[in-house]
């Protein structure tokens, strides 16, 4: 079974590196489309919701920290990818604002297959990231491959 095109979650951690190396090895030898997709979760608001401390500016301050700590690591996911898929042509990295589940399972409706780690997003995402896979599992309509 080959894949016409596949998309990996990088999230630029060592919790993403086997899910990139696989999808990587897959795509170099079926000769698929590579995209690598990492998530900015915009969902932090909800979950402090806005009674959050009681200092002017606190919620705000946290939410601007969250923030630029997901564009770092939003970086440090294109170096792992473009290192990963180093003279891959058709390999292609993108930064998406949502909730993580709902952007890789609608970039994937098309994909031969989505490939994830269970613990993608952790590292600066909402404590109730560590749902991921399991939300995966219930809504992707392409193939899924989880690695630990």
């Amino acid at each position: 079974m080959g894949f016409g095109s596949i998309v990996v979650a990088v999230d630029g951690a060592e919790a993403s590196k086997d899910a990139l190396d696989h999808a990587v090895f897959l795509a170099r030898n079926q000769d698929a489309r590579l995209l690598g997709i990492f998530v900015v979760d915009s969902k932090w608001p909800d979950f402090i919701g806005n009674d959050w401390q009681s200092a002017k500016g606190a919620r705000q301050g946290f939410l601007d920290y969250i923030r630029r700590e997901q564009e770092e690591q939003a970086e440090l996911a294109r170096s792992q990818f473009s290192l990963a898929a180093q003279g891959m042509e058709g390999a292609v990295f993108s930064v998406h604002a949502g909730d993580p589940a709902s952007v890789l399972v609608a970039q994937s409706a098309s994909a031969g297959i989505l490939i994830a780690s269970k613990r993608v997003f952790q590292v600066s995402g909402r404590p109730s990231l560590r749902s991921l896979a399991a939300r995966l599992s219930k809504r992707a309509s392409c193939p899924l491959m989880l690695f630990p």
